[in-house]
């Protein structure tokens, strides 16, 4: 809903700068451009989100993620106490960090959701558990090993080696998180005080 709010005020203004220009004939080449550069996106994205998308679901269907979330499930029982006891929640929970681990941000999210409502049905209160927000934290910061939407996006563009940036990635990820989950914790200790 916000972000509608975001694209149409951006629209606005965009129109009112050719208007105070005095150029609207530069207004429609501009959209029309944008609009291909966006499809043209689209499509070069399609190929690797199908296929990774695809692998998670093979690692899904040959049991990886199952073997995957019992691996996980000390660190998980950790970090999410409640939600690390359930199967149900503990199998969203791996889903979504198997995707996110693989750079599939489009993939985790539902996944992530899933999460969140199964965490909210074993929450006593109607407002978002430490335990969630930490969810969320994490699906937003996302540790990624594999950068695919990334490397899509750089081969698309023409990058002779698209995943030459996985140092980086490995080091802004873990420390992104790392941030997050030291914020979400200091923020729960001052709501609960």
């Amino acid at each position: 809903m916000v972000m509608g709010f975001v694209w149409t005020g951006m629209l606005v203004l965009s129109v009112i700068a050719c208007l105070a220009k005095q150029d609207l004939g530069a207004l429609t080449p501009a959209a029309l451009e944008g609009a291909a550069s966006a499809v043209t996106l689209c499509l070069s994205l399609a190929g690797p989100l199908c296929l990774w998308s695809g692998l998670a679901k093979v690692m899904e269907r040959a049991g990886l993620t199952e073997k995957l979330g019992k691996k996980m499930r000390p660190l998980f029982c950790r970090l999410f106490p409640r939600a690390g006891r359930d199967e149900l929640a503990l199998g969203y929970l791996t889903a979504n960090v198997s995707a996110n681990l693989l750079g599939l941000g489009n993939a985790a999210t539902p996944m992530g959701v899933a999460a969140v409502k199964r965490m909210q049905q074993l929450s006593p209160g109607p407002e978002a558990s430490d335990e969630m927000c930490r969810l969320i934290v994490m699906n937003t910061a996302s540790i990624q090993l594999l950068p695919t939407t990334v490397a899509a996006v750089r081969a698309s563009l023409g990058s002779a080696s698209p995943f030459d940036i996985l140092p980086a990635v490995w080091v802004t990820s873990v420390v992104s998180v790392a941030a997050g989950l030291v914020a979400a914790a200091l923020f729960g200790r001052a709501r609960r005080a």
